[in-house]
């Protein structure tokens, strides 16, 4: 596998690949976090299907990307007009190689475009370190739709908040 990465929009034709991506990223990277629970991880893949990922990449007002290395899918991520990393994987073998930095920064400067100023997002335990590192805040601890302890992150691209407060979501008037 080579180091050469690109970053693209996510397209339809993705889905069956980018399903396959996050389903072995959720059993595999994310054990730790569900613990082969059955209940949670079965929620937390529920929804992972082909059918639904053509229809978050078809939405309109989505922002998908991927990261690809020789034509191999090894990331993908997803912005909501509401400023909601809906998603952020990458495939457990290419893990510390820079691919969840670039999808970030992909959406990121989306979220710029849309005037989005803060984004949120909820993330496994084991993830959570990752994204403080790029600057998200950790607001404490949520459950997500599919029944796992995660923490709530979130993140102000404007710059107008001071990321000691650690605060909730942050009100700073900027």
């Amino acid at each position: 596998m080579s180091t050469r990465i690109e970053i693209r929009r996510a397209v339809p034709d993705d889905a069956t690949a980018a399903c396959d991506l996050l389903r072995r990223s959720i059993e595999e990277g994310c054990r730790a976090d569900h613990q082969g629970q059955p209940g949670v991880l079965g929620a937390w893949l529920g929804n992972k299907t082909p059918a639904n990922v053509v229809a978050w990449f078809s939405s309109p007002s989505n922002y998908s990307v991927v990261a690809e290395n020789d034509g191999v899918l090894v990331g993908l991520t997803l912005l909501t007009p509401a400023g909601k990393l809906a998603l952020c994987y990458v495939s457990p073998d290419t893990l510390r190689r820079g691919i969840g930095r670039a999808l970030l920064d992909a959406v990121e400067q989306q979220a710029r475009t849309w005037n989005i100023s803060k984004l949120h997002l909820h993330s496994p335990a084991g993830a959570s370190m990752f994204f403080e590192r790029l600057g998200y805040i950790n607001a404490g601890k949520d459950k997500a739709c599919f029944g796992l302890e995660c923490d709530l992150l979130w993140k102000r691209l404007d710059g107008a908040c001071d990321p000691a407060a650690r605060k909730r979501f942050c009100n700073c008037a900027g």
